[in-house]
């Protein structure tokens, strides 16, 4: 069996206007994706909610994230530079308020199940 290699700011193949998803590794329980943002932010009242664990690690770019808090009444921003990154539990609502409209945003996600 033979190594896979990679550059993860290689950019190369389509681009568009909508955020990009390639996946590196899937596997039973285990998904790791690269996400490039250029701008986007989740459309207003829209929530992610996963049944799958998230560990997301901000890589180059700028972001801010937006958790669904029960008992505050405000959303507040989670600002994210390069290095940050967060835990996002299972069905733990949240969503992407910016990305850095300047420069690619890039991302590494990690989705798994909880053992």
């Amino acid at each position: 069996m033979k190594p896979e290699t990679g550059n993860l700011f290689d950019v190369a193949g389509p681009t568009g206007p909508d955020e990009r998803f390639d996946t590196l590794i899937d596997r039973t329980g285990l998904r790791i994706e690269r996400i490039i943002s250029t701008g986007q932010a989740s459309p207003e009242g829209f929530w992610y909610d996963s049944p799958h664990e998230e560990w997301v690690l901000l890589i180059a770019g700028a972001a801010a994230l937006e958790f669904e808090t029960p008992s505050e009444d405000i959303v507040r921003p989670h600002m994210m530079q390069p290095g940050d990154y967060v835990r996002i539990p299972a069905h733990c609502r949240h969503r992407v308020a910016w990305t850095d409209a300047g420069e690619p945003t890039f991302w590494l996600a990690v989705h798994y199940e909880r053992a």
